[in-house]
């Protein structure tokens, strides 16, 4: 007989987490409150802890690859105007060394 694997939301994970992380109750009574395992509750635990370590570290606590793919283009954006800037500059005091009228 078969036995499928039990699939927990991210909010049920959290919640667990959470209360672990508390240590107001030890792990073997979260594991008998909630119906799981010691060892998977110590594992969303330290999960969690490294999540919140980046979060703090970064101020975000992930960006996707769309909001990266956008401060790219931003950047890029910035450093182009920046060039034609500076070419306009130099146009304007080369047509003003040759007196040519533009």
């Amino acid at each position: 007989m078969k036995t499928t694997r039990k699939r927990y939301s991210s909010e049920f994970k959290l919640q667990v987490a959470l209360e672990a992380l508390q240590e107001k109750e030890p792990i073997s009574v979260l594991a008998k409150k909630h119906g799981i395992h010691p060892n998977q509750i110590s594992e969303w635990k330290k999960q969690l802890k490294g999540k919140l370590k980046d979060f703090f570290t970064t101020g975000k606590a992930s960006t996707s690859p769309d909001e990266k793919l956008v401060d790219q283009l931003y950047q890029k954006i910035g450093r182009l105007e920046m060039d034609l800037e500076w070419l306009k500059k130099k146009y304007n005091k080369y047509q003003q060394k040759n007196g040519l009228d533009g």
